[in-house]
């Protein structure tokens, strides 16, 4: 019987390369950022699309953790529309 793989995180186990698990995880982290500052606004949908300006269905995605339907460049626009600053960290693997 064969030993089933381990991997670091789930981003690892659904990703092809390294790469791409690097990019899932940072977009899963912006958007988990993204919804602590709606709820701690205490905006609805509504107002949150507003004040990103996307709309509203897009923020249900995005507050759903639907981390397919954005890439990082949206979720940086999202941000910064919002009035946040994103800042890049590499660590040495």
């Amino acid at each position: 019987m064969k030993k089933p793989e381990s991997y670091a995180s789930v981003w690892d186990a659904i990703a092809d390369t390294p790469g791409q698990a690097a990019n899932l995880r940072a977009r899963a982290e912006l958007m988990r950022q993204i919804a602590a500052l709606v709820k701690t606004k205490g905006w609805t949908q509504v107002e949150a699309a507003q004040h990103s300006g996307v709309t509203q269905p897009r923020i249900n995605d995005l507050l759903r953790g639907r981390v397919s339907r954005f890439s990082l460049d949206a979720l940086v626009n999202i941000s910064t529309a919002l009035g946040c600053r994103v800042r890049v960290d590499l660590e040495a693997a």
